[in-house]
C-alpha cells in the first residue's frame, strides 16, 4: 500500500498538478478583485434603495439579515465564466490541439527507450554502485 502511494507521488503529474491548482488560485484571486472593485460598482449603480448594499433587496424591511445580494451573485457567475474560459482556452482547446496532431502523426510523442538503452542503463548504473570511493 505505501510503495503505491510512494509512486504515485513520484509520479510528473502530482507536481504539475500542484502547480497548476497554485497559479489557478492565484488567477482566481485576480479575477474576483477586478469583479469586486470594477464590475461590482458597476452592477450595483444599476438598481437598490441603498448604494452600499448594491443591487438587492430586503424579504424584511429594514432587517439586514434577510437582504438578498443579487449584486454578489451576478458577480460570483461572472467570476465563473471568466476563469471557466481562461482554463478552456489557454489549457484544455491547446491540449486538444496537440492530441489531435498526435493522432494524426504530425507530431511525434515522448519518445520510448529501446530494450539495449534501457540495459545499458543498467549496466552504467551498477557500475557506478560497485565502484565505492
Amino acid at each position: 500500500m505505501l510503495k503505491g502511494f510512494k509512486d504515485f507521488l513520484m509520479r510528473g503529474n502530482v507536481v504539475e498538478l500542484a502547480v497548476a491548482v497554485v497559479i489557478g488560485t492565484a488567477f482566481t484571486a485576480i479575477v474576483t478583485t477586478v469583479t469586486k472593485y470594477l464590475i461590482q460598482p458597476l452592477v450595483n449603480s444599476i438598481g437598490g434603495s441603498d448604494p452600499a448594499k448594491g443591487l438587492g433587496f430586503h424579504i424584511i424591511s429594514g432587517k439586514d439579515s434577510t437582504f438578498i445580494n443579487l449584486g454578489e451573485v451576478i458577480n460570483a457567475a461572472i467570476n465563473f465564466v471568466i476563469v471557466a474560459a481562461v482554463v478552456y482556452f489557454l489549457l484544455v482547446l491547446p491540449m486538444q490541439k496537440l492530441q489531435e496532431r498526435r493522432k494524426r502523426g504530425q507530431e511525434a510523442g515522448p519518445a520510448e527507450p529501446t530494450d539495449v538503452e534501457l540495459l545499458g542503463e543498467i549496466r552504467d548504473l551498477l557500475r557506478n554502485q560497485n565502484k565505492t570511493p
